[in-house]
């Protein structure tokens, strides 16, 4: 991290979560004014993410850029194949390195950590192919790691849960929709209701497949919540809603991509 210093000027790509927010951060502490947080938002951005990444860079005095990206006019993207998260990174990636050539401003940075290196992450491959620099994944820093550090800094978000775009939370090879993505974030938005932090609502059609996780289980043995839940979910569309037994877990889309698809680092 002590090389960040030696990039002169960057833009952060900014989504408010763990990572992005705490290498900002840094980034803030060690470049000053040099550092632009630039933050996408589209329909595929989960609620509230938004106003708390506002919130953060005020708090930080980084200059704060919001754009505009449009996932669901790009055929392959709506299409929802394995390799999804390439096209998306791919569009803002694009966006973000001629941003950073009309202002003569030297990096592009995520915060991608070494974590990342563990899961199916196509999104990799844009990053590579525009030259984004991952401060943290380079540092070699775990997620955990970077909560502690997070902590001890007093960031806000040490203990946020992770909230990837609504579109992982629909299955491979099926069509990514607006009303699909709307529902999702209802859906989620009402389990939320009842104090679960961290969640997904996986979409499969006529199903909804809930994941909280297993120390959370309890809440459903109550009939008065299911039959809320139920009805809810049913007003959204939903046929039949589901209670994932295993319990919430990071990336369970990919479930069925072991064996077949190599890991993009």
């Amino acid at each position: 991290m002590e090389n960040l210093e030696r990039l002169e000027s960057a833009i952060v790509a900014y989504s408010g979560g763990v990572d992005s927010t705490f290498l900002l951060k840094i980034c803030a502490d060690v470049l000053k004014d040099k550092v632009v947080a630039v933050t996408s938002h589209s329909d595929v951005s989960p609620s509230g993410e938004l106003e708390e990444a506002q919130a953060l860079t005020t708090s930080f005095g980084v200059k704060h850029v919001i754009i505009t990206t449009d996932e669901l006019r790009d055929s392959t993207f709506v299409a929802n194949p394995p390799d999804r998260c390439y096209h998306c990174k791919n569009q803002l990636f694009r966006r973000l390195s001629e941003m950073a050539r009309s202002h003569g401003i030297k990096w592009v940075l995520d915060g991608s950590n070494a974590d990342d290196m563990t899961d199916y992450r196509p999104g990799n491959r844009a990053a590579k192919e525009f030259g984004v620099l991952s401060p943290l994944k380079d540092a070699a820093l775990t997620k955990e790691e970077i909560r502690t550090l997070s902590r001890g800094m007093n960031l806000p978000t040490w203990d946020k849960p992770a909230s990837p775009c609504l579109a992982s939370r629909i299955p491979y090879g099926h069509m990514i929709t607006p009303e699909k993505l709307a529902r999702i974030a209802s859906a989620e938005q009402f389990l939320r209701s009842y104090g679960i932090k961290e969640l997904r609502v996986r979409d499969h059609g006529d199903i909804a497949r809930i994941e909280i996780p297993k120390d959370s289980l309890y809440i459903f043995l109550d009939q008065a919540v299911v039959g809320n839940v139920v009805n809810e979910f049913k007003s959204l569309g939903y046929k039949y809603v589901t209670l994932d037994l295993q319990g919430f877990r990071t990336g369970s889309m990919n479930e069925v991509l072991k064996g077949l698809h190599p890991q993009e680092k």
